[in-house]
């Protein structure tokens, strides 16, 4: 009788619980699910998201965002001033869940010089909360909604010209989680890619003020995540363990260009669609449209440098939008084997190949004026130009493309090596006692930036410390 009682009592428990945790579901619409007491949100700078919501109950949630106009850096040596939410570009990750009415405080800096508004694609109101949210600086405007639909939304400024305020950096993500919050991963990254139109060409140094014709042509300087070349490289990188599932918030600002976005050598187990609650499986590359977003989870199986592109491939490795996934662990031979052996292949074909060539070379505007400004500025051209075949450290592709680290036949001939980057380089090589038969072409760069990456490989990485010069390469480029 005891035990008979005993299992009524946990069985009217259960019951309740499960009553009081589904007592959301019985609102027909979302606008009527109650709010209880009060908090201040959680607000994280790429490529850092906030504490999932989990299954709180809808709350009064405070948003304080503050807009910035700041100068900062685009790449090595290229400045610009951007117009941001919260200091960053992208601006600051808001996440929310089902319900939650967000009581929003849009403060001007009072050292801006322009008045600014919010749109947030999440709000059901006039202008998204651009009519109530217009501000001057040194002011503050607060406003509030509801959050009526669970899904990953882009925010961005739209004061007039509006593609004006996104090109410059004003847009950024908010994430309205559904009931009892999204299932739980191991690792969470926000990314969002934007495009860049500057008076100067790609790579030209100096603060480069806004292009207006560009962008309404919408011919691109920049296509970057998070605000600049190299965010997500290097020490940037985003991490993750081999068995751990990742998930990430990517969005695109625009203003112009939509992305076509890829981790080269993973395959994204789940999609959502734009952000919202339609899931793919099984995917390559995801569609993701100016002002829109998508949510991609996978798991990390093997080792390695994942690369995060813009399958709009040129725009990866020449204008910017490339990032990585650092993945720490054991290997699986089953899953990937790595090299097994390396065979010769000759085919026969009629055709005759040429190596590209063009004397369209613009020369910077601003040399270096250092060995260490060299260094920032060689580094810039090397991420760009040669990092996909000699990869992050100059360790090169085994039995395809040679390494640059500790290389004898680089530091054997300095003049060589100027004249393997003006010209390109075909047939078999031998680099540190191992035999080379693959295509260099020659590489679009000024003298001042071959002076500048041959400077930065050979001070980097074990190499002989020479310093290149631009009257080095003119010498060599002059040679008959």
């Amino acid at each position: 009788m005891k035990n008979q009682l005993n299992y009524l009592l946990l069985f009217i428990s259960l019951l309740l619980i499960s009553c009081f945790n589904n007592q959301e579901k019985n609102y027909e619409n979302t606008s009527e699910i109650p709010v209880s007491r009060e908090m201040t949100a959680e607000l994280t700078s790429p490529p850092n998201v906030p504490t999932p919501v989990g299954r709180r109950k809808a709350k009064k949630l405070i948003v304080k965002m503050e807009i910035l106009e700041k100068e900062g850096e685009m790449t090595d040596g290229v400045r610009y001033v951007y117009w941001t939410f919260g200091g960053t570009v992208p601006g600051s990750f808001i996440r929310t869940r089902i319900g939650d009415e967000v009581e929003f405080h849009l403060q001007n800096h009072p050292d801006n010089k322009l008045p600014h508004n919010i749109d947030l694609h999440a709000v059901t109101g006039p202008g998204g909360g651009a009519e109530s949210s217009f501000v001057a600086p040194g002011h503050e405007k607060v406003f509030s909604f509801k959050t009526l639909n669970p899904g990953l939304y882009v925010y961005h400024c739209a004061t007039a010209p509006v593609g004006m305020h996104i090109a410059n950096g004003m847009y950024g993500l908010i994430l309205v989680e559904p009931e009892g919050g999204l299932p739980i991963v191991d690792k969470e990254y926000y990314i969002m890619q934007g495009d860049f139109y500057t008076k100067g060409a790609n790579g030209e140094r100096g603060l480069q003020p806004f292009d207006m014709q560009k962008a309404v042509d919408e011919k691109a300087d920049y296509v970057v995540f998070n605000g600049k070349v190299g965010s997500l490289t290097g020490d940037n990188a985003i991490t993750a363990k081999v068995g751990e599932t990742v998930r990430l918030f990517v969005g695109n600002g625009g203003p112009g260009l939509v992305s076509s976005f890829h981790v080269i050598g993973e395959i994204f187990d789940k999609v959502h669609i734009e952000g919202g609650n339609k899931i793919n499986e099984n995917v390559q590359t995801t569609l993701i449209p100016a002002g829109g977003a998508a949510l991609v989870e996978f798991k990390v199986d093997v080792p390695g440098t994942f690369i995060l592109v813009d399958h709009s491939i040129f725009r990866a490795f020449n204008k910017g939008a490339l990032g990585m996934l650092k993945v720490e662990g054991e290997e699986d031979k089953k899953i990937y084997s790595g090299e097994i052996r390396d065979d010769i292949y000759l085919p026969e074909g009629p055709g005759l190949q040429e190596m590209p060539t063009t004397n369209e070379i613009v020369e910077s505007k601003i040399p270096a004026k250092n060995f260490d400004e060299q260094m920032k500025f060689g580094k810039q051209v090397y991420m760009q130009t040669c990092f996909a075949c000699h990869q992050s450290e100059g360790q090169g592709v085994p039995n395809a493309f040679p390494p640059l680290a500790k290389s004898d036949y680089l530091n054997a001939d300095v003049n060589r090596a100027i004249g393997v980057v003006l010209h390109g380089l075909t047939g078999e090589i031998t680099v540190n006692g191992e035999k080379y038969n693959s295509v260099m072409t020659r590489q679009m760069l000024s003298s001042e930036e071959i002076a500048n990456v041959l400077t930065y490989v050979y001070n980097s990485w074990g190499n002989s410390e020479k310093v290149i010069n631009t009257d080095m390469v003119e010498k060599v480029k002059n040679k008959k």
